[in-house]
Parts: C-alpha cells; structure tokens; sequence
C-alpha cells in the first residue's frame, strides 16, 4: 500500500503571514496523524519563508513519538541544511535541486552531468552514515533511474508536475507510460520509487496504477481541498486511494 505524507509547507506560509503561531505547524501535524496520515513532510528553505529550522526539530520530536510515522525532510543538500537533518535525524531526507530563491521544486536533479552524480553521490553516503534514507528528486527518463542507482541512493521521488499537467488531456497516456517506465527500472535496480507535485484527489488514482508507489508526498492542493470539502473527507479520501494503490 502507498504511504500518503502530508507536506506541511503551505500551513506554514499561513502561519508566517501573521506574525505568530497560528496556525500551529505542530498543531496541524497532530491532526492529520490523528486521522490516519502515517507521513509528514516539510521542505525548509534557507530563508524560511515557511517551514523554519525549528518547525523541523518539533516535528521530528513529534513524530518521534508514533512508531508508524515516517518523518521526510526534504531540501537542497547545503551543508546548513545537512547539518541540519544529521541533528534531527527524520526517517528520510529527499534532496532536491533547487537554488534560495526558487519558488518550488520544478525539475529534478541532472545525474547525466559527471559532476551533479558525483555530488548526489556524496551526500547520499553522507546521509548513510547518518543512518537516514534518502531519495533523489527525479524527472520521468528512464536513464535517469540508471544514474541514480550509480549515486547508492535508497529511493527516488519522481517529479509528477508533467503527469498532473498532463491529466485528462491527449498527452496523458504517453506521459503516464513514461513515469511507469521510470519507476519500473528504479525498481528493477533495487531503489524505492516515490512520487510528489501536484498530486490530488482527481488524477491521483490514475497515477497509482504504477505498481509499488512507496509513499505519495502532497501538501499545496491537499491543503486547499481540505478548505473546500473539509480535512475529514480528505483524508479519508486519499487514505483509501492509497489503500487501494497497485
């Protein structure tokens, strides 16, 4: 069965607007738990227009405390943002490509290039060590699941923006076809396919027809669907999708 995790970013980015802690970050974390979600997942940026160093700490002291809840730091891997989840230690780490002042995650990393491979390479030994796993941020090529197996990741997310984009349209099928094939090799070398961008309640069933999706990260629209139909009906929705992942 897919893991949901709830990306907590945008409840954040409400919280930050208004100068105090309201809404509660660790507030909101509690209440999907409560209903089920056996993930969270937070993305601090550096200057931490949302998720902060600190929100990071209390959440993984959090979840901490259930034994089938997964903690997913997710991040450009600079040695503060390093530092930063070998101190807290959350079940995953899943480094992304972005610079400071990217407004999110649009593409995934270059394994092709020697150099970014290397780099890749680095910081998932470093975060072995750590005793933490990781995942590689990665576009749907099939050569890419290659080059991430060369870097001894444990998992890769595959970067859904396209397929979302995509869904319901002529180019869905074609598009679909190119993800399944991404995961199907990931997983043939033995990595962990996970998936996140733009997931929802709509074209998240037809994703899920890729075989042994491990875990789904969704936090912007799932939190703009729990305003319009209520956190209840959405997390029971997505929970019994997941459930009945291929």
């Amino acid at each position: 069965m897919t893991q949901l995790s709830v990306n907590l970013n945008k409840i954040a980015l409400l919280r930050n607007s208004r100068g105090r802690d309201f809404p509660s970050v660790l507030a909101f974390a509690q209440k999907y738990i409560d209903r089920g979600v056996k993930g969270i997942t937070v993305h601090p940026r550096q200057d931490e227009r949302h998720i902060t160093r600190q929100d990071t700490r209390d959440l993984a002291k959090l979840c901490a405390q259930y034994d089938d809840v997964e903690f997913n730091v997710e991040g450009y891997p600079s040695e503060d943002f390093l530092l930063l989840v070998e101190e807290v230690k959350p079940d995953q780490v899943t480094l992304v490509p972005d610079s400071p002042d990217q407004l999110t995650s649009d593409h995934g990393w270059d394994l092709a290039n020697s150099d970014t491979l290397a780099f890749a390479a680095q910081c998932c030994e470093r975060l072995k060590k750590a005793g933490i796993r990781s995942s590689l941020f990665l576009d749907p090529q099939v050569d890419l699941a290659d080059f991430a197996a060369e870097s001894g990741t444990d998992r890769v997310e595959l970067y859904t923006e396209e397929f979302a984009h995509t869904h319901n349209t002529e180019a869905a099928e074609a598009v679909l076809a190119r993800y399944r094939a991404t995961a199907e090799r990931a997983q043939a070398l033995g990595l962990g396919v996970n998936a996140g961008h733009d997931l929802d309640l709509t074209n998240l069933p037809d994703f899920l027809t890729i075989k042994d999706i491990l875990e789904v990260s969704i936090g912007h629209v799932l939190t703009i669907e729990c305003i319009e139909q209520g956190m209840d009906s959405v997390i029971a929705q997505y929970l019994d999708i997941c459930k009945n992942s291929a």
